[in-house]
Protein backbone atom coordinates (compact mmCIF):
# COMPACT_ATOMS: atom_id res chain seq x y z
CA UNK A 1 0.00 0.00 0.00
CA UNK A 2 2.77 2.16 0.99
CA UNK A 3 4.50 1.58 -2.52
CA UNK A 4 1.26 2.33 -4.26
CA UNK A 5 1.30 5.87 -2.33
CA UNK A 6 4.29 6.78 -3.15
CA UNK A 7 4.23 5.83 -7.01
CA UNK A 8 0.86 8.44 -6.90
CA UNK A 9 2.98 11.17 -4.98
CA UNK A 10 5.64 10.81 -7.22
CA UNK A 11 3.85 10.84 -9.73
CA UNK A 12 2.06 14.38 -8.85
CA UNK A 13 4.99 16.17 -8.12
CA UNK A 14 6.02 15.02 -11.60
CA UNK A 15 3.01 16.80 -12.69
CA UNK A 16 3.50 19.67 -10.61
CA UNK A 17 7.13 20.08 -12.07
CA UNK A 18 5.43 19.71 -15.50
CA UNK A 19 3.10 22.94 -14.71
CA UNK A 20 6.75 24.89 -14.11
CA UNK A 21 5.23 25.12 -10.17
CA UNK A 22 7.90 24.73 -7.44
CA UNK A 23 7.72 21.26 -6.37
CA UNK A 24 9.42 21.61 -3.18
CA UNK A 25 7.23 24.20 -1.68
CA UNK A 26 3.29 23.74 -3.38
CA UNK A 27 2.22 26.18 -0.98
CA UNK A 28 4.32 28.98 -2.44
CA UNK A 29 3.42 28.01 -5.66
CA UNK A 30 -0.09 28.21 -4.91
CA UNK A 31 0.34 31.49 -3.75
CA UNK A 32 1.81 32.99 -7.18
CA UNK A 33 -0.73 30.78 -9.15
CA UNK A 34 -3.92 33.08 -10.39
CA UNK A 35 -6.76 31.78 -12.19
CA UNK A 36 -8.14 32.93 -15.68
CA UNK A 37 -11.51 32.11 -17.14
CA UNK A 38 -12.43 32.68 -20.70
CA UNK A 39 -14.74 31.58 -23.91
CA UNK A 40 -11.66 32.59 -26.60
CA UNK A 41 -11.71 28.79 -27.85
CA UNK A 42 -10.06 30.08 -31.40
CA UNK A 43 -7.66 31.65 -29.00
CA UNK A 44 -6.72 29.02 -26.12
CA UNK A 45 -3.60 27.64 -27.50
CA UNK A 46 -2.25 31.56 -27.86
CA UNK A 47 -3.86 32.65 -24.18
CA UNK A 48 -1.62 29.36 -22.84
CA UNK A 49 1.22 30.11 -24.78
CA UNK A 50 1.59 33.70 -23.16
CA UNK A 51 0.82 32.18 -19.49
CA UNK A 52 3.86 30.31 -20.26
CA UNK A 53 6.13 33.43 -21.19
CA UNK A 54 4.45 35.38 -18.04
CA UNK A 55 5.67 32.73 -15.89
CA UNK A 56 8.94 32.59 -17.56
CA UNK A 57 9.67 36.12 -16.84
CA UNK A 58 7.79 36.58 -13.31
CA UNK A 59 7.65 33.30 -11.74
CA UNK A 60 4.11 33.66 -11.45
CA UNK A 61 1.86 30.69 -13.15
CA UNK A 62 -1.24 31.73 -15.17
CA UNK A 63 -3.76 28.74 -15.48
CA UNK A 64 -6.61 29.66 -18.23
CA UNK A 65 -9.37 28.32 -18.25
CA UNK A 66 -12.01 27.91 -21.18
CA UNK A 67 -15.81 27.99 -21.44
CA UNK A 68 -17.02 28.22 -24.65
CA UNK A 69 -19.29 29.36 -26.14
CA UNK A 70 -20.29 32.50 -24.96
CA UNK A 71 -23.56 31.44 -23.54
CA UNK A 72 -21.95 28.61 -21.35
CA UNK A 73 -19.18 31.21 -20.37
CA UNK A 74 -21.96 33.84 -19.26
CA UNK A 75 -23.79 31.08 -16.80
CA UNK A 76 -20.40 30.01 -15.44
CA UNK A 77 -19.57 33.63 -14.55
CA UNK A 78 -23.15 34.68 -13.53
CA UNK A 79 -23.35 31.40 -11.07
CA UNK A 80 -19.73 31.64 -10.09
CA UNK A 81 -20.99 35.46 -8.41
CA UNK A 82 -23.74 33.85 -7.09
CA UNK A 83 -21.33 31.53 -4.93
CA UNK A 84 -18.59 33.93 -4.32
CA UNK A 85 -16.20 31.30 -6.52
CA UNK A 86 -14.70 33.50 -9.36
CA UNK A 87 -11.49 33.78 -10.71
CA UNK A 88 -8.72 36.00 -10.50
CA UNK A 89 -9.40 37.13 -13.85
CA UNK A 90 -12.70 36.73 -16.01
CA UNK A 91 -14.74 38.90 -18.25
CA UNK A 92 -18.07 40.25 -17.90
CA UNK A 93 -19.72 39.46 -21.57
CA UNK A 94 -23.57 40.74 -20.54
CA UNK A 95 -25.20 44.30 -20.67
CA UNK A 96 -23.42 47.65 -18.95
CA UNK A 97 -26.08 47.38 -16.34
CA UNK A 98 -24.60 43.60 -16.13
CA UNK A 99 -21.31 45.48 -15.41
CA UNK A 100 -22.53 47.89 -12.85
CA UNK A 101 -23.77 44.92 -10.66
CA UNK A 102 -20.50 43.06 -10.67
CA UNK A 103 -18.86 46.32 -9.39
CA UNK A 104 -21.36 46.78 -7.02
CA UNK A 105 -21.22 43.79 -5.47
CA UNK A 106 -17.35 44.10 -5.43
CA UNK A 107 -16.47 41.73 -8.18
CA UNK A 108 -14.71 44.46 -10.25
CA UNK A 109 -11.26 46.42 -8.98
CA UNK A 110 -11.42 49.57 -10.28
CA UNK A 111 -8.29 50.26 -11.97
CA UNK A 112 -7.37 53.89 -12.23
CA UNK A 113 -4.66 54.33 -9.88
CA UNK A 114 -2.36 51.15 -11.61
CA UNK A 115 -3.95 53.35 -15.02
CA UNK A 116 -2.46 56.47 -13.91
CA UNK A 117 0.91 55.29 -11.98
CA UNK A 118 4.25 56.55 -14.15
CA UNK A 119 2.77 59.23 -15.66
CA UNK A 120 -1.08 57.57 -16.80
CA UNK A 121 1.99 54.90 -19.26
CA UNK A 122 -0.77 52.31 -19.28
CA UNK A 123 -3.62 54.20 -19.25
CA UNK A 124 -2.39 55.98 -22.48
CA UNK A 125 -1.17 52.80 -24.59
CA UNK A 126 -4.87 52.13 -25.16
CA UNK A 127 -7.54 53.21 -27.60
CA UNK A 128 -9.91 55.40 -26.31
CA UNK A 129 -12.59 53.63 -27.82
CA UNK A 130 -11.13 51.16 -25.96
CA UNK A 131 -11.03 52.02 -22.53
CA UNK A 132 -14.79 53.55 -23.23
CA UNK A 133 -16.46 50.07 -23.09
CA UNK A 134 -14.77 49.41 -19.73
CA UNK A 135 -15.31 52.16 -18.56
CA UNK A 136 -18.06 54.37 -16.16
CA UNK A 137 -18.64 58.23 -16.75
CA UNK A 138 -19.08 61.20 -14.26
CA UNK A 139 -23.20 60.78 -13.89
CA UNK A 140 -24.16 57.39 -15.11
CA UNK A 141 -27.20 55.91 -14.48
CA UNK A 142 -26.25 53.02 -12.76
CA UNK A 143 -24.67 55.61 -9.52
CA UNK A 144 -21.00 53.62 -9.81
CA UNK A 145 -17.62 55.44 -9.39
CA UNK A 146 -16.16 57.16 -12.42
CA UNK A 147 -13.43 55.11 -13.97
CA UNK A 148 -11.83 52.04 -15.71
CA UNK A 149 -12.97 48.90 -15.13
CA UNK A 150 -11.15 46.79 -17.20
CA UNK A 151 -8.61 45.74 -19.77
CA UNK A 152 -8.93 45.69 -23.10
CA UNK A 153 -6.81 43.16 -25.03
CA UNK A 154 -7.97 44.24 -28.91
CA UNK A 155 -10.93 46.33 -30.69
CA UNK A 156 -13.86 45.18 -32.96
CA UNK A 157 -16.44 47.10 -34.72
CA UNK A 158 -19.34 45.48 -36.77
CA UNK A 159 -19.27 46.10 -40.83
CA UNK A 160 -20.91 44.39 -43.52
CA UNK A 161 -18.18 41.66 -44.70
CA UNK A 162 -18.74 40.66 -48.85
CA UNK A 163 -17.50 37.71 -50.36
CA UNK A 164 -14.57 39.04 -53.47
CA UNK A 165 -15.21 35.83 -55.38
CA UNK A 166 -18.92 36.13 -55.30
CA UNK A 167 -18.75 39.59 -56.62
CA UNK A 168 -16.77 38.99 -59.67
CA UNK A 169 -18.99 36.16 -60.63
CA UNK A 170 -22.32 38.59 -59.77
CA UNK A 171 -20.43 40.95 -62.27
CA UNK A 172 -19.51 43.36 -59.70
CA UNK A 173 -16.50 45.19 -58.62
CA UNK A 174 -14.70 43.64 -55.29
CA UNK A 175 -13.11 46.87 -55.11
CA UNK A 176 -16.04 49.24 -55.05
CA UNK A 177 -18.85 47.96 -52.98
CA UNK A 178 -21.94 49.10 -52.89
CA UNK A 179 -22.07 52.75 -50.99
CA UNK A 180 -25.91 53.49 -50.35
CA UNK A 181 -28.98 51.41 -49.86
CA UNK A 182 -30.18 51.64 -53.41
CA UNK A 183 -26.67 50.17 -54.49
CA UNK A 184 -26.43 47.50 -51.98
CA UNK A 185 -30.19 46.39 -52.77
CA UNK A 186 -28.97 46.13 -56.34
CA UNK A 187 -26.04 44.09 -55.56
CA UNK A 188 -27.81 41.71 -53.94
CA UNK A 189 -29.72 41.41 -56.54
CA UNK A 190 -27.29 40.62 -59.30
CA UNK A 191 -25.76 38.41 -56.35
CA UNK A 192 -28.69 36.39 -56.03
CA UNK A 193 -29.01 35.89 -59.63
CA UNK A 194 -25.68 34.63 -59.27
CA UNK A 195 -27.41 31.67 -57.58
CA UNK A 196 -25.86 32.83 -54.55
CA UNK A 197 -27.92 33.90 -50.83
CA UNK A 198 -27.76 37.72 -49.99
CA UNK A 199 -26.93 38.73 -46.99
CA UNK A 200 -26.41 36.37 -43.96
CA UNK A 201 -26.07 37.19 -40.06
CA UNK A 202 -26.75 35.69 -36.88
CA UNK A 203 -30.39 37.22 -36.35
CA UNK A 204 -31.66 34.92 -33.86
CA UNK A 205 -29.07 36.83 -31.68
CA UNK A 206 -30.63 39.72 -30.13
CA UNK A 207 -28.15 41.95 -29.76
CA UNK A 208 -26.93 41.67 -33.35
CA UNK A 209 -30.29 42.67 -34.76
CA UNK A 210 -30.14 45.80 -32.18
CA UNK A 211 -26.96 46.36 -33.77
CA UNK A 212 -27.87 46.15 -37.30
CA UNK A 213 -31.29 48.37 -36.72
CA UNK A 214 -29.42 51.02 -34.50
CA UNK A 215 -26.87 52.10 -37.36
CA UNK A 216 -29.57 53.32 -39.74
CA UNK A 217 -30.96 55.09 -36.59
CA UNK A 218 -27.39 56.51 -36.07
CA UNK A 219 -27.33 57.56 -39.51
CA UNK A 220 -30.71 59.18 -39.77
CA UNK A 221 -31.45 60.97 -36.35
CA UNK A 222 -27.92 60.94 -34.92
CA UNK A 223 -26.95 60.58 -31.56
CA UNK A 224 -28.29 63.07 -29.41
CA UNK A 225 -31.86 61.88 -30.53
CA UNK A 226 -31.06 58.10 -30.19
CA UNK A 227 -30.04 59.32 -26.24
CA UNK A 228 -32.98 61.43 -26.45
CA UNK A 229 -35.59 58.45 -27.16
CA UNK A 230 -33.67 56.13 -24.62
CA UNK A 231 -34.72 59.30 -21.91
CA UNK A 232 -38.42 58.54 -23.01
CA UNK A 233 -38.26 62.49 -24.86
CA UNK A 234 -38.77 61.21 -27.98
CA UNK A 235 -40.97 58.11 -29.43
CA UNK A 236 -40.27 55.16 -31.07
CA UNK A 237 -43.26 56.14 -33.41
CA UNK A 238 -40.83 59.43 -34.52
CA UNK A 239 -40.92 59.81 -38.13
CA UNK A 240 -37.37 58.76 -37.85
CA UNK A 241 -37.73 55.50 -36.20
CA UNK A 242 -40.60 54.85 -38.47
CA UNK A 243 -37.66 55.48 -41.48
CA UNK A 244 -35.38 53.20 -39.41
CA UNK A 245 -38.04 50.47 -39.27
CA UNK A 246 -39.55 51.03 -43.12
CA UNK A 247 -36.29 50.69 -44.14
CA UNK A 248 -35.50 47.02 -42.95
CA UNK A 249 -39.04 46.28 -44.09
CA UNK A 250 -38.39 47.41 -47.46
CA UNK A 251 -34.66 45.03 -47.66
CA UNK A 252 -37.24 42.36 -46.09
CA UNK A 253 -39.76 42.92 -49.13
CA UNK A 254 -36.69 43.12 -51.80
CA UNK A 255 -35.05 39.69 -50.69
CA UNK A 256 -32.34 41.20 -49.34
CA UNK A 257 -32.24 38.53 -46.09
CA UNK A 258 -31.17 34.75 -46.60
CA UNK A 259 -34.29 32.45 -45.48
CA UNK A 260 -34.91 31.38 -41.98
CA UNK A 261 -32.12 34.48 -41.17
CA UNK A 262 -34.20 34.93 -37.31
CA UNK A 263 -33.32 32.04 -36.20
CA UNK A 264 -30.00 31.54 -37.16
CA UNK A 265 -27.00 31.35 -34.82
CA UNK A 266 -24.15 34.03 -35.80
CA UNK A 267 -21.73 30.51 -35.28
CA UNK A 268 -24.12 28.93 -37.92
CA UNK A 269 -23.97 32.01 -40.33
CA UNK A 270 -20.51 32.20 -40.16
CA UNK A 271 -20.23 28.83 -41.49
CA UNK A 272 -22.50 30.16 -44.78
CA UNK A 273 -20.43 32.63 -45.49
CA UNK A 274 -17.02 31.24 -44.96
CA UNK A 275 -18.05 28.19 -47.58
CA UNK A 276 -18.99 30.68 -50.18
CA UNK A 277 -23.14 30.26 -49.95
CA UNK A 278 -24.19 33.96 -49.33
CA UNK A 279 -22.43 36.93 -51.01
CA UNK A 280 -22.81 39.45 -47.48
CA UNK A 281 -22.78 38.46 -43.96
CA UNK A 282 -23.22 41.52 -41.49
CA UNK A 283 -20.20 40.70 -38.58
CA UNK A 284 -17.48 41.47 -36.47
CA UNK A 285 -14.04 41.82 -37.06
CA UNK A 286 -13.40 38.88 -35.07
CA UNK A 287 -14.80 36.83 -37.82
CA UNK A 288 -12.05 37.21 -40.19
CA UNK A 289 -10.20 34.62 -38.11
CA UNK A 290 -13.41 32.37 -38.10
CA UNK A 291 -13.78 32.65 -41.98
CA UNK A 292 -9.70 31.82 -41.77
CA UNK A 293 -9.89 28.86 -39.84
CA UNK A 294 -12.70 27.52 -42.02
CA UNK A 295 -11.95 28.88 -45.40
CA UNK A 296 -8.17 30.08 -45.96
CA UNK A 297 -8.85 30.40 -49.58
CA UNK A 298 -11.66 33.19 -48.74
CA UNK A 299 -11.48 36.90 -49.90
CA UNK A 300 -13.08 38.96 -48.25
CA UNK A 301 -14.46 42.76 -48.22
CA UNK A 302 -15.36 45.08 -45.39
CA UNK A 303 -17.90 48.00 -46.32
CA UNK A 304 -19.91 50.58 -43.88
CA UNK A 305 -23.30 50.37 -43.50
CA UNK A 306 -24.93 51.16 -46.59
CA UNK A 307 -25.90 55.12 -46.31
CA UNK A 308 -29.23 56.16 -46.03
CA UNK A 309 -29.34 59.91 -45.07
CA UNK A 310 -26.75 62.62 -45.28
CA UNK A 311 -28.13 63.97 -42.16
CA UNK A 312 -25.28 62.38 -39.86
CA UNK A 313 -22.34 60.21 -40.67
CA UNK A 314 -22.45 56.84 -40.74
CA UNK A 315 -21.90 54.89 -37.62
CA UNK A 316 -20.87 51.23 -36.20
CA UNK A 317 -21.00 49.46 -33.22
CA UNK A 318 -17.37 48.85 -31.65
CA UNK A 319 -14.94 49.29 -28.57
CA UNK A 320 -13.00 46.51 -26.74
CA UNK A 321 -14.06 43.40 -27.86
CA UNK A 322 -11.92 41.08 -25.74
CA UNK A 323 -11.49 42.52 -22.48
CA UNK A 324 -10.89 41.35 -18.77
CA UNK A 325 -11.76 42.14 -15.18
CA UNK A 326 -9.48 41.67 -11.93
CA UNK A 327 -11.21 40.20 -9.19
CA UNK A 328 -11.53 42.54 -6.27
CA UNK A 329 -12.11 40.08 -3.84
CA UNK A 330 -8.93 38.44 -4.78
CA UNK A 331 -6.51 38.03 -2.33
CA UNK A 332 -4.10 37.58 -5.66
CA UNK A 333 -5.38 40.99 -7.53
CA UNK A 334 -1.97 42.53 -8.10
CA UNK A 335 -0.72 39.18 -9.76
CA UNK A 336 -3.51 39.34 -11.90
CA UNK A 337 -2.91 43.18 -12.42
CA UNK A 338 0.64 42.69 -13.60
CA UNK A 339 -0.24 39.78 -15.62
CA UNK A 340 -2.73 41.95 -17.87
CA UNK A 341 -0.35 45.16 -17.90
CA UNK A 342 2.35 42.58 -19.50
CA UNK A 343 0.00 41.15 -21.56
CA UNK A 344 -0.78 44.41 -23.24
CA UNK A 345 2.38 45.76 -23.64
CA UNK A 346 3.34 46.31 -27.23
CA UNK A 347 5.64 43.12 -27.80
CA UNK A 348 2.37 40.76 -26.67
CA UNK A 349 0.03 43.05 -28.81
CA UNK A 350 1.69 42.40 -31.51
CA UNK A 351 2.07 38.85 -31.28
CA UNK A 352 -1.65 38.51 -30.80
CA UNK A 353 -2.58 40.46 -33.52
CA UNK A 354 -0.62 38.56 -36.31
CA UNK A 355 -1.74 35.48 -34.59
CA UNK A 356 -5.26 35.84 -34.32
CA UNK A 357 -6.31 38.59 -37.20
CA UNK A 358 -7.50 41.20 -34.61
CA UNK A 359 -6.90 45.10 -33.51
CA UNK A 360 -4.81 45.60 -31.07
CA UNK A 361 -5.91 47.79 -28.08
CA UNK A 362 -3.29 49.61 -28.12
CA UNK A 363 -2.21 52.81 -29.93
CA UNK A 364 1.64 51.75 -32.09
CA UNK A 365 1.48 48.33 -33.53
CA UNK A 366 -0.74 49.20 -36.41
CA UNK A 367 1.69 47.71 -38.63
CA UNK A 368 1.09 44.54 -37.09
CA UNK A 369 -2.45 44.37 -37.91
CA UNK A 370 -3.03 41.81 -41.13
CA UNK A 371 -3.93 42.73 -44.48
CA UNK A 372 -7.46 41.36 -43.93
CA UNK A 373 -9.04 43.35 -41.57
CA UNK A 374 -7.39 46.63 -42.09
CA UNK A 375 -10.82 47.55 -43.31
CA UNK A 376 -11.87 47.24 -39.53
CA UNK A 377 -8.99 49.17 -38.41
CA UNK A 378 -10.21 52.22 -40.54
CA UNK A 379 -13.56 51.93 -39.68
CA UNK A 380 -12.39 52.87 -35.86
CA UNK A 381 -13.50 56.23 -36.72
CA UNK A 382 -17.43 55.66 -37.31
CA UNK A 383 -17.22 54.00 -33.84
CA UNK A 384 -19.95 54.19 -31.37
CA UNK A 385 -22.27 51.94 -28.80
CA UNK A 386 -25.25 52.61 -27.10
CA UNK A 387 -23.68 51.10 -23.51
CA UNK A 388 -21.40 54.41 -23.60
CA UNK A 389 -24.46 56.68 -23.52
CA UNK A 390 -25.16 57.93 -20.67
CA UNK A 391 -28.62 56.11 -20.08
CA UNK A 392 -29.18 52.80 -21.09
CA UNK A 393 -32.63 51.72 -22.68
CA UNK A 394 -34.77 49.39 -20.75
CA UNK A 395 -34.03 45.61 -21.09
CA UNK A 396 -37.71 45.14 -21.70
CA UNK A 397 -37.87 47.92 -24.33
CA UNK A 398 -34.83 46.30 -26.31
CA UNK A 399 -36.13 42.92 -25.96
CA UNK A 400 -39.73 44.57 -27.90
CA UNK A 401 -37.21 46.15 -30.39
CA UNK A 402 -34.96 43.41 -31.65
CA UNK A 403 -38.40 40.86 -31.67
CA UNK A 404 -40.41 43.75 -33.45
CA UNK A 405 -37.31 43.67 -35.99
CA UNK A 406 -37.64 39.84 -36.34
CA UNK A 407 -41.27 40.41 -36.77
CA UNK A 408 -40.87 42.88 -39.47
CA UNK A 409 -38.14 40.68 -41.48
CA UNK A 410 -40.18 38.06 -41.67
CA UNK A 411 -43.63 39.43 -42.79
CA UNK A 412 -45.19 39.17 -39.21
CA UNK A 413 -45.66 42.83 -39.02
CA UNK A 414 -45.41 46.28 -40.52
CA UNK A 415 -43.14 49.19 -39.68
CA UNK A 416 -45.57 50.80 -38.25
CA UNK A 417 -47.28 48.09 -36.34
CA UNK A 418 -43.86 47.40 -34.86
CA UNK A 419 -43.06 51.19 -33.66
CA UNK A 420 -46.01 50.87 -32.30
CA UNK A 421 -45.69 47.90 -30.13
CA UNK A 422 -42.28 49.26 -28.80
CA UNK A 423 -43.70 52.63 -27.65
CA UNK A 424 -46.31 50.97 -25.44
CA UNK A 425 -43.32 49.05 -23.61
CA UNK A 426 -41.52 52.33 -23.13
CA UNK A 427 -44.95 54.31 -21.56
CA UNK A 428 -45.31 51.08 -19.48
CA UNK A 429 -41.45 50.85 -18.41
CA UNK A 430 -41.35 54.11 -17.96
CA UNK A 431 -44.38 54.40 -15.59
CA UNK A 432 -43.16 51.17 -13.35
CA UNK A 433 -39.40 52.99 -13.38
CA UNK A 434 -39.38 56.43 -14.00
CA UNK A 435 -35.99 58.43 -15.02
Amino acid sequence: MNRVWGIFLGLFLVLLAGCGLNNNNSSSASEKTIVMWHWLSDKEELLETFAKEFYEKTGIYVKTECFPPPETYIQKIMASAQTNTLPDIYSILNSKRDFANFVKAGFVLKLDSYMDANGGEWKNRFFENALKTVSFVAGNQFGIDPGVYGVPIDVINIQYLYNKDIFRKAGLDPNHPPQTIDEFINAVKKIEKAGYGGLVSGFGEPWIVECFASNFAWNIMGEEKMIATYKGEVPYTDPDWIRVFSLIERMAKEGVFVPGIVIKSNKDAEVDFAYGKVGFAFNGSWAINVYKNSNENIQVGIMLPPKVSNANPRGIWGGAGTWFAVNAKSPKKELAVKFLEWLTEKEQEITYAKETFSIPAIKGCMEAVPEEVKGFLSGMKYVYHPRNFPVQEYPLVVEAFTKGIQAIITGEKSAREVAEDIQKVKEREMKKHPR
